[in-house]
């Protein structure tokens, strides 16, 4: 039995693999445990297999796993292995469909995340998660305090100075109980603030040590955030022909609906890594307002944009521009060169 190609549904607990021979024809099925089933993979399949499997929970850890044993790894995005599922979803259909996506030749594949890049993106998944608690937590004190008949004022700054202020004051309505209660909420959110603080550092202390973060800081809008989140999202970005492939893979190139001789182009399709495009459009929107009065043609041409168009079009199309130099600097090692780019 001569396996050339086998698809893996991963799991927490039961794995599905399904392989086929050269000639395609399945030969292969089996459902192992996750403490047993790498082993019997070894024994069964010869290195220099092709191995299969959708781009989730685990996926990098086991492919780097299996290039370490010499086999070659796909990671495929879900939705590419979906319209292959034949009739009813279950492990062992969702095994045939990776291993039948796998072998479609215009199939697009997820690059295989190093450790470094895991360990940037955690940094940045739980920075973004502290800010969501932290943003809920204020709005759970505004809620509060308005039923006692205080306003607290809008910004953030603001609100950390008012809570001291409304616990000092005996004659706001304020109960014991609720101030016990608003001094919990006030230690909460100083907690969050530190964690919040922590990890920005953290982030600032891998953008000035990570080569490719400190190069791709020269762009417009870009600093340690935008930086180190782009070498955890894409790393060396050769998975991409062109920088347009990786603006559209971040959602920032428009929509198509076109039919015939009708070219119809829609809004952006906000595909991909929806965090990433959020920092990229929030630098852009930055750049955008400091461009104002500056001679060079990269500044000229984003104001002239912002003048007949609304500033968030401008802004999305900078952060589009900015995606694809840095596409190329990624590529090619180099810093940002400001002639070659207006050419």
């Amino acid at each position: 039995m001569q396996i050339s190609r086998v698809g893996i549904d991963l799991a927490k607990d039961v794995f599905q693999l399904h392989g086929v021979d050269r000639h395609e024809k399945a030969v292969w099925h089996r459902r192992l445990k996750r403490n047993n089933w790498l082993k019997v993979l070894l024994k069964t399949v010869e290195p220099g297999c092709e191995i299969g499997m959708e781009a989730c929970a685990g996926a990098h850890h086991w492919a780097r796993l299996l290039m370490q044993k010499g086999f070659t790894v796909k990671l495929i995005a879900p939705q590419f292995v979906k319209p292959y599922v034949k009739s009813n979803k279950n492990d062992a259909k969702d095994a045939e469909a990776i291993c039948e996506a796998m072998s479609r030749p215009s199939m697009r594949f997820v690059s295989v995340k190093t450790v470094e890049q895991q360990d940037i993106q955690a940094t940045h998944r739980i920075r973004s998660e502290l800010v969501s608690q932290r943003t809920a937590k204020e709005n759970q004190i505004r809620g509060l305090i308005s039923e006692y008949g205080l306003v607290a004022p809008q910004r953030m700054n603001h609100l950390r100075a008012a809570i001291p202020m409304w616990l000092e004051d005996a004659e706001n309505g304020l109960t014991d109980r609720f101030r016990c209660l608003l001094h919990g909420l006030w230690h909460d959110l100083k907690t969050l603030d530190n964690r919040v603080e922590e990890l920005s550092c953290e982030i600032n202390r891998i953008a000035e040590s990570d080569p490719a973060a400190i190069r791709l800081q020269q762009l417009r809008g870009v600093g340690p955030m935008i930086a180190t989140a782009l070498v955890a999202a894409v790393g060396n970005a050769q998975q991409f022909a062109n920088g347009r492939q990786m603006s559209a893979s971040l959602g920032l190139t428009p929509r198509q609906h076109s039919s015939g001789n009708k070219d119809r182009l829609l809004g952006i399709s906000k595909r991909g890594d929806s965090y990433l495009r959020c920092l990229l459009i929030h630098g852009a929107r930055s750049a955008v307002y400091a461009a104002k009065g500056k001679e060079d043609r990269l500044s000229q041409w984003v104001t002239d944009l912002a003048a007949r168009r609304h500033t968030n079009v401008a802004a999305v199309a900078l952060a589009n521009k900015t995606a694809r130099i840095a596409w190329a600097m990624l590529t090619q090692g180099t810093d940002y060169k400001p002639d070659l780019m207006a050419a």
